[in-house]
């Protein structure tokens, strides 16, 4: 008995598996097309996404819009990049917090400075506001290297005449307190740029002494009890803004070389003609005001060198 043999045309064969691949992935693209639109799908994308947020502490609040899940691919991307610029600032603030050059203190439970202070005469900068503190101890003369001293809204009656001895200090702010003078030691910082001594009600005059300060260019002594413009505001040689609003001015100086805030002042307006025209509306004032400005800053530039003296020139009254 002969052998029968068997012969198979590999071109069915292979027509065969590569139909049954064809379907294979046919079935496969409509399953994910199923699953795409499938609601446990979504479901599933949700709560995970839900348990990544709240994996890095981001708040319900931040994903859900409208009591639903937003799981925008960028959403979390953006949440996160917020939190980070957010941590950065809190360091930030942190760091300019704990600046080794600068006491802070605030609050009315203050009632005055805290004896650790005179230990730290390093410091730079004094930033004490809205406390019950009425006395500037007379150690501060030990802080030599002191820049700035940022007093307002306190209950400080006086300042220590040791004050003059800062021969560093660039601004002195003790607006909204209680003086009733300025001790004329403070002419003897030399180096002083900024005087703010407004809204303690009842200063009335300034010392002579405060002429010999030669690098000042703003002084604000606005709601006080001044009468006259003070002779040493006017010796100040680089003095550019003088806010005297706000006093009881009834008259004004002959002579004088910068601009004056002038403004809620009892000053007979028949005087004010002999130096400026009063100007009929608010808008021409301002347009007037704007434009000296221009004009006396451009005055400035073009001097060689700051006089000594003043001269009379005319000048800006805010009535």
């Amino acid at each position: 008995m002969g052998h029968k043999v068997v012969v198979f045309d590999i071109s069915v064969i292979r027509s065969l598996w590569e139909t049954r691949v064809k379907k294979h992935k046919a079935w496969q693209k409509k399953e994910a097309e199923r699953l795409e639109k499938s609601a446990l799908e979504k479901i599933k994308e949700e709560w995970d996404f839900v348990a990544e947020c709240r994996r890095k502490g981001v708040p319900q609040a931040q994903y859900c819009k409208n009591g639903f899940v937003d799981t925008g691919t960028r959403l979390l991307d953006k949440i996160e990049r917020n939190s980070v610029a957010r941590q950065s600032a809190r360091v930030k603030d942190r760091g300019k917090r704990s600046d080794p050059f600068v006491f802070e203190l605030s609050g009315t439970q203050w009632t005055e400075l805290p004896d650790s202070l005179k230990e730290q005469t390093h410091l730079k900068e004094w930033h004490i506001h809205s406390t019950l503190i009425q006395v500037i101890p007379t150690y501060i003369e030990l802080f030599q290297a002191m820049r700035i001293l940022d007093l307002p809204k306190n209950q400080i009656t006086c300042l220590p005449a040791e004050i003059g001895r800062l021969k560093n200090l660039r601004e002195l702010n003790v607006s909204f307190n209680h003086l009733k003078n300025v001790p004329p030691e403070l002419g003897d910082c030399e180096n002083l740029e900024r005087l703010d001594c407004s809204g303690n009600l009842d200063l009335a005059e300034l010392p002579f002494e405060l002429s010999n300060l030669k690098q000042v260019t703003f002084v604000d002594i606005s709601a006080n009890k001044f009468s006259s413009v003070p002779i040493c505001v006017l010796r100040m040689c680089r003095l550019q803004w003088l806010d005297i609003s706000s006093n009881n001015l009834s008259d004004l100086p002959q002579d004088i070389d910068r601009f004056i805030s002038l403004m809620d002042n009892p000053i007979d307006k028949t005087q004010s003609q002999d130096s400026d025209e009063i100007l009929e509306s608010e808008q021409d004032r301002q347009h007037f005001d704007k434009e000296f400005m221009k004009a006396y800053i451009e005055d400035l530039k073009e001097r060689e060198a700051v006089p000594s003296y003043t001269t009379k020139v005319s000048f800006s009254l805010q009535l």
